[in-house]
């Protein structure tokens, strides 16, 4: 078979996934019923993606079927009784220290104004929120701050495109001790920006903290086929990466960036991230890299002595592409974005050029282990136990991330190039 017969087989089946419908339940709650996901209908038969938390914190994640007739309350109560869940991190008690909350977005008002409300919702006892306009076009996301939102969100207007750049911009504007950051296509739960911060008032040598990130819809085949094979999720388990104490099962830490979160749901002691730097303007979407600008941060803070922590009880709904072209660019990004960071990495600090050549042999072998493992049990499961991979991942996606990953470096060179991105 030809590698186009090949491909439009793949789109056939790609077509054929259906929908799953996204649920969540306390089980220690006042009233332990299921409810819908963020901006999801009510619960029916079928297929459930279902966030199971305890005393309200996340501890697991699991995949239901409600047969037809059914009742739904009573299959999926029952489904999620077996989450065990590990015992509740117990954070310290302090206060959460005040915070910025920094969104940076470009022509998307309506997805916009979806993330400004959950995050004016926080429980949060002291916090500000910057949107950056990133290279505007019209009017239209400032006239929605200023109209909705007034004084409760501050509208910072960055005329040079990319992501790395608005978040530079929104960095140099904060005020608060840490500042988050997070998309205009997420839903924040509650008490995302409490979980996210109060590692920083338990650690003094904290420098980065990431959180959970679970499908707020699950609705078209890219969205369910992503989610399928582990999303944007790291997990259930509170993890501390100390640059003072590397884990052993990860050879070329801290290069490995992608396994400690996601751009989406990160914050950064503010003075932190200000001594590195903030974020290399030629990475990230919008710039020839194409990504890789929250991963150069991670790298960046660890590389100078401070820890990352991720939490998964600092949990955002994120809106996934919903198409197949969307997965086709998202995959060439992916690749692009990884080597591209590890470029300005290198780039920006060659110091630590030594460190990395010394560590790929082994992270290779690895990445090479896990892969022969994961080919040998049909894919095993990943964070919560909701990656099944049932769905084999397109060989044309697999294609595309590979391409991605030999225009990195390039990309991220050509972005050097472009007015207003050089580090200087």
């Amino acid at each position: 078979m030809s590698r186009r017969a090949r491909t439009q087989e793949e789109i056939r089946r790609f077509l054929a996934i259906g929908a799953v419908q996204v649920a969540e339940i306390d089980l220690d709650g006042d009233e332990a019923a299921p409810r819908p996901g963020p901006g999801s209908p009510p619960i029916t038969h079928g297929e459930v993606f279902l966030l199971v938390r305890r005393a309200g914190r996340p501890v697991g994640t699991l995949l239901a079927r409600v047969p037809e007739g059914a009742d739904p309350r009573a299959v999926l109560t029952e489904a999620a009784s077996a989450v065990a869940g590990g015992a509740v991190e117990v954070t310290g008690g302090g206060r959460p220290p005040y915070a910025s909350v920094v969104v940076a977005t470009r022509e998307r008002a309506g997805q916009l104004a979806r993330a400004l409300d959950s995050l004016l919702a926080q429980e949060h006892p002291r916090f500000e929120v910057v949107v950056v306009d990133n290279a505007p076009v019209t009017d239209e996301t400032r006239e929605l701050v200023e109209r909705k939102y007034g004084e409760r969100v501050r509208y910072v207007c960055e005329p040079v495109p990319g992501l790395a750049v608005a978040h530079n911009r929104g960095l140099a504007k904060a005020r608060g001790e840490v500042v988050a950051f997070t998309d205009d296509d997420v839903v924040a739960d509650p008490r995302w920006l409490t979980e996210l911060t109060a590692p920083f008032a338990a650690d003094p040598r904290l420098g980065c903290a990431t959180g959970l990130i679970l499908p707020a819809r699950l609705r078209t085949p890219a969205q369910v086929l992503l989610e399928s094979h582990g999303g944007f999720a790291k997990g259930f388990t509170p993890t501390t990466y100390d640059p003072g104490d590397p884990p052993r099962d990860e050879p070329l830490f801290p290069f490995t960036a992608g396994r400690f979160g996601s751009g989406a749901n990160m914050a950064f002691r503010t003075e932190v991230l200000r001594a590195v730097g903030g974020f290399d303007p030629a990475t990230g979407a919008g710039t020839p890299a194409r990504g890789g600008d929250d991963l150069y941060g991670f790298v960046r803070v660890l590389a100078q002595g401070h820890r990352l922590h991720y939490t998964p009880y600092a949990l955002v709904w994120h809106h996934h592409r919903e198409t197949w072209a969307d997965l086709e660019t998202q995959a060439y990004g992916y690749g692009a974005g990884l080597t591209a960071y590890l470029t300005a990495v290198l780039v920006n600090r060659p110091a630590l050029l030594p460190a990395f050549l010394a560590r790929l042999p082994r992270g290779l072998a690895r990445a090479r282990a896990l892969t022969e493992a994961r080919d040998a049990d049909g894919g095993g499961g990943a964070p919560g136990a909701h990656d099944t991979r049932t769905h084999p991942w397109p060989r044309r996606l697999a294609r595309l991330q590979r391409r991605g990953m030999l225009y990195g470096p390039l990309g991220y060179l050509r972005a050097r190039r472009a007015p207003g991105r050089g580090r200087g």
